[in-house]
């Protein structure tokens, strides 16, 4: 499937997705949030499964100052059946995500948003513009070696009302398994 990127400053596609959790999302189930982060996640990319506790732990300091992180897992299952909806919820169960995670299965909301990889970060300011877009961190394999923490920097940035200084990086992981 081919798909056009979201640019800087366009804003949020809707969606509205079921989540591990029984629920329902949408971009409306955010509107109080100050900035929402969604992540295009899965089960099984090795750089997924690296970055899970930071996203934990990025939820865990933000949530209070307003922002919350959602991911999204568009793969295929039929080829990827590690990513279906009952491992969704084995996982988000065995990691105690902090965040809700939500299926995409007709793969809608990846192709709205121009995601390509798995994890690939899209954050939105209040008024639900994109402000950053790309990678969490300089260093998947080794979290004590980050340098360079870019959506955390795009979120300290953003919520002191300052223009985000680094708004794109290139998205790394494994690309999203689209249905054939």
């Amino acid at each position: 499937m081919t798909t056009t990127t979201l640019e800087i400053g366009s804003p949020a596609p809707d969606f509205n997705l079921p989540a591990v959790d029984g629920n329902i999302y949408s971009l409306y189930s955010f509107k109080d949030s100050e900035a929402l982060v969604v992540i295009f996640n899965c089960n099984h990319c090795p750089y997924v499964q690296a970055y899970e506790n930071r996203i934990i732990e990025l939820q865990k300091e933000y949530k209070d100052k307003g922002v919350s992180i959602v991911a999204v897992n568009a793969n295929d299952t039929t080829n990827y059946p590690d990513d279906s909806f009952d491992k969704m919820i084995e996982r988000a169960k065995k990691k105690r995500f902090n965040f809700p995670y939500l299926r995409d299965e007709e793969q809608i909301t990846a192709s709205a948003f121009g995601a390509t990889h798995t994890p690939e970060v899209f954050l939105f300011n209040k008024e639900r513009k994109l402000v950053y877009h790309g990678k969490i961190d300089d260093n998947w394999q080794e979290p004590e070696k980050v340098r360079n923490q870019y959506l955390k920097n795009a979120i300290d940035e953003l919520l002191k009302g300052k223009e985000i200084s680094v708004p794109e990086t290139y998205s790394i992981g494994c690309t999203i398994k689209w249905k054939v």
